[in-house]
């Protein structure tokens, strides 16, 4: 599977870290003496497109895709959590054919798992966030475009053969924010997804340490000719300065009513955890939430996505779809979270792996890898559809050890859990 190199990572020498996130990292694909291409097998599952991901990319780019904020404990909980969460198989059930499509906004899909918003894609590959949205397209799925992309929204448009979302962030400037949704209308978008997790940004102290910028030749394409095409020019990260810069962190429920009130396509909004926040968001007019912390790089500290998705869908009792990201790297990890209520998931870092590895067939191959573990799963849990899932079938293991071998931090018996609330409860339809 080739490779193609990545634009080159300008890098800002740091006094006490120097310029790459990882100094023991291997050399980037950019570096006059690295190969041009990943030679080793194909990778088979999604945690060996990550390895095969950060033998390719800067250490600077590895870090911006993989940190999160502080001590990154919300990142790791997000996949840890999917660990607790049990299943319970059934037995004697004709799986002799299984479906794991799901219909969403009117719209069937072929697999229930939609390809994150995640920014400044060309830095993985130079297609970008092109080939993720033909990647996508020919899975039967769809991309939520992000607003800051790498390429216009027109150009990524085109390439997603009418299935994509525009992520938006609401910028002080609302004129700004006002001429992206008008784009993404006439660009054929099915529907707005405004995150709500960005007053701030989180302290992401890998960014911090290398001076995160873009490089020469990538920016922010949908503001190509003003100012918030750039970062700021500042000596630490350019994305820590550029959201102080833009970001309106005066965001209230009113944004949402405003939203609604300049576009006729669905608003979704993305980064909803409490139960409270569900049912404001319903009465608001969203016409769905995603359960999220933002992959783990907002709030440290955060619970787990998968902890608040039941509650989340239960507020919301069956009103709107229910979706939910963070950790998931198995076709397992998507089952679950189909029996704790969601309609469908979202990745991001697993197909920014796949990516940079392959460009959009590495996209491509992440996207039938997960769907290829959803089908056995869906067979061997006697749940041969989708629609079959509900809490039933999954229960809460007691305890996982306390620390694992490689020292990260792992759950203990004292841990706050799911609460699977009633078992009869199954998924809104």
């Amino acid at each position: 599977m080739q490779a193609r190199r990545p634009p080159p990572v300008a890098a800002t020498p740091d006094a006490e870290h120097g310029a790459r996130a990882n100094p023991d990292a291997p050399p980037a694909r950019n570096a006059p003496d690295a190969p041009d291409a990943y030679d080793a097998p194909a990778p088979r599952n999604l945690a060996e497109y990550e390895a095969a991901a950060r033998a390719v990319l800067p250490g600077q780019v590895y870090d911006y895709f993989a940190g999160g904020a502080d001590d990154e404990t919300t990142l790791r909980w997000n996949r840890e959590a999917y660990r607790r969460l049990l299943l319970r198989p059934r037995v004697l059930v004709d799986v002799s054919r299984v479906d794991t499509s799901v219909e969403l906004f009117g719209e069937r899909l072929a697999l229930p798992v939609l390809l994150a918003p995640t920014a400044f894609q060309r830095l993985a590959h130079p297609d970008g966030e092109l080939a993720s949205a033909r990647a996508a397209a020919a899975a039967g799925t769809l991309l939520v475009a992000s607003t800051l992309a790498t390429y216009p929204l027109e150009a990524i448009a085109g390439a997603a053969e009418g299935r994509l979302w525009l992520q938006l962030y609401v910028f002080r400037d609302r004129a700004l924010t006002r001429e992206l949704v008008e784009r993404a209308e006439r660009a054929g978008c099915r529907a707005i997804c405004l995150t709500v997790t960005v007053p701030v940004q989180g302290n992401r102290e890998r960014d911090a340490r290398n001076a995160f910028r873009l490089p020469d030749g990538v920016e922010m394409a949908n503001f190509a000719g003003l100012r918030q095409a750039r970062f700021p020019s500042v000596t630490a990260s350019g994305l820590d300065a550029f959201i102080a810069r833009e970001f309106d962190p005066a965001l209230t429920w009113e944004a949402v009513a405003w939203l609604r009130s300049i576009t006729t396509l669905p608003v979704v909004l993305k980064g909803v955890t409490a139960a409270e926040d569900a049912v404001l968001a319903v009465e608001h007019g969203a016409a769905a939430i995603v359960v999220s912390n933002h992959g783990g790089r907002q709030l440290d500290g955060a619970e787990p996505t998968l902890w608040a998705l039941p509650r989340v869908a239960d507020a919301v009792a069956g009103r709107v779809p229910v979706l939910v990201d963070g950790g998931i790297r198995r076709g397992t990890d998507v089952l679950k979270a189909l029996c704790l209520g969601a309609r469908a998931v979202l990745i991001g870092r697993p197909y920014l792996w796949g990516l940079a590895v392959g460009g959009r067939a590495g996209v491509e191959r992440v996207l039938a890898l997960v769907r290829a573990e959803l089908e056995r799963a869906l067979a061997l849990m006697g749940r041969p559809t989708t629609s079959s899932l509900d809490r039933t079938a999954v229960s809460v293991a007691p305890a996982l050890p306390a620390a694992e071998a490689d020292g990260r931090v792992g759950w203990s018996a004292n841990s706050n859990s799911v609460d699977l609330g009633d078992e009869s409860a199954r998924r809104p339809s």
